[in-house]
Order: structure tokens, then sequence, then C-alpha cells
């Protein structure tokens, strides 16, 4: 993962002040991209698919979620209960909503299932919001 870090990180020095991310905070590159934001100076923005959202993540990356949720400078909550794919979807496009761009930290391939980068990628597309692909060499899909 430092390989994805160190690309976000390049990639949002690029942008003027003032940085402004929105992210899921799901365990992996949201994470480390909204780390990124606030490490280097953003205003963090979470948008929360579901109420049992936390409750779905990976129970190592809660606590790093705990984290970053606490020091979002807004949190928008979908009406959404479970968390499923259709609420994961639903929170992509409400981000992308909100965007300038996307940053997708993306193999290029297929999604493994609805509401995946590719979706996310493709949705952007449609809504002609500028998509940004961040894949370093050496990077794998876990």
């Amino acid at each position: 993962m430092t390989l994805i870090d160190e690309a976000i990180r390049e990639t949002l020095r690029a942008h003027a002040p003032p940085l402004v991310g929105l992210s899921c905070l799901a365990d992996g590159a949201d994470q480390i991209f909204a780390q990124a934001v606030l490490d280097l100076g953003g205003a963090l923005e979470a948008v929360i698919p579901a109420q049992r959202y936390r409750d779905a993540l990976p129970g190592d990356s809660r606590a790093r979620y705990d984290e970053l949720l606490g020091r979002a400078a807004v949190v928008h909550r979908l009406d959404y209960i479970e968390s499923t794919s259709e609420s994961h979807m639903v929170a992509s496009a409400r981000m992308l909503d909100g965007a300038d761009g996307l940053l997708a930290v993306w193999d290029g391939l297929a999604a493994r299932g609805y509401a995946g980068t590719a979706d996310v990628v493709a949705e952007a597309g449609r809504r002609g919001v500028p998509v940004h692909v961040v894949w370093p060499i050496g990077s794998r899909r876990d």
C-alpha cells in the first residue's frame, strides 16, 4: 500500500488549495486517500452509505475508520440501513455529485461485483466528471 499512498499524495499535491476530499472511508485505498487529504491540509467529507456500514468493514480497519470519521469536516449519511452494493453505489454517486474530479485507484479491470471501482469510473464518465487513475507499477489487487 506504500506505492498507492505515494501515488495518491503526489496526485493530490498537484491540486491547489483548498483541497476537499470526499470518501466513504472504506478499508484500503479509501482510507489511504482520506488520510492523505488530511495530512496535506485538506478538508475531508465522509459519505456513509448505511447505518450498518462500519459493521461490514473488516475488523482491522474499523479503528482507522472511526478516527477518519471523527476528523471529517462534513459527514453525509445515506438513509440505507444495511451496507449493500446498492448503498455503496448510491454513496459513490453522491460523492460524484460534489466532485470536481475522481481519483480512482484502479487496475483497469472489471469490478468484482456491482459498485466496484470500474462501475464508479464508468458513472463518472457518464456524468462528465474527469477521472485520474492511479495504479503504480508493482501494485496488485488483494
